[in-house]
């Protein structure tokens, strides 16, 4: 892709500040004599950039696969790259001191004055990143578990025990859905939309703690 044909795409998702020449200073990293940047990249632009350039916006920033290791903040030493990279989805708590590779070591300092730990504000805010695609995780073993279920309709008689025990395996996943659902719902978390039927099942075997709180994909 030319910069002509970024800068066009950008204009066609929006982005009408990143121009040929925005695209030139951002790409040629050209600095003013008192050492700033001439041209920054705004999060929102980043999303913009990944979007048109068909890459992952944080791969935009962060090489993963490439380096073995990248910068941080400028007062700590560089850090393994997948690290950081599940530092930034929230998938690991950031260990600023300690082995570079990233191995376990605990930040005990408080957040600010009589505060709590600051890993156990890390922890707290970033769970949403966990928990979501735990969701997704449990949502597709329900699904392959309803589809081993229907396959075993219509089958010959002495199938009838397989087909017993697929649906012992739906009812199963469809259990441990519900009550990571419920974990979610504890906490004030957005369900992501459900199939009605699995919500029915779920109803029907009284596994939701609040039921209202799930919508269905026909409710869009």
């Amino acid at each position: 892709m030319s910069r002509e044909q970024l800068a066009a795409e950008c204009e066609r998702l929006g982005a009408t500040g990143l121009t040929y020449a925005a695209l030139v200073s951002i790409e040629s990293g050209r600095r003013k004599p008192d050492g700033s940047r001439r041209r920054e990249v705004t999060v929102d632009e980043l999303l913009v950039l990944g979007l048109a350039l068909a890459v992952p916006p944080l791969l935009l920033m962060l090489p993963l696969g490439s380096e073995q290791a990248v910068p941080t903040v400028p007062a700590r030493d560089p850090r393994a790259s997948y690290i950081v990279w599940r530092w930034w989805t929230g998938e690991e708590t950031p260990t600023l001191g300690g082995p570079l590779d990233g191995r376990y070591f605990a930040e005990s300092q408080p957040i600010g004055d009589g505060g709590p730990k600051w890993s156990t504000a890390w922890a707290t805010a970033a769970y949403p990143a966990s928990m979501y695609p735990e969701f997704e995780r449990r949502r597709e073993a329900v699904h392959r578990a309803y589809l081993r279920t229907e396959a075993g309709y219509g089958k010959r008689r002495g199938d009838k025990q397989d087909h017993a025990a697929a649906e012992t395996d739906y009812l199963h996943r469809l259990e441990d859905l519900a009550r990571h659902i419920n974990g979610m719902t504890l906490v004030g978390l957005q369900i992501p939309q459900l199939r009605p039927d699995l919500i029915e099942d779920m109803k029907g075997l009284d596994m939701l703690d609040d039921p209202d709180h799930i919508q269905t994909k026909g409710d869009e």
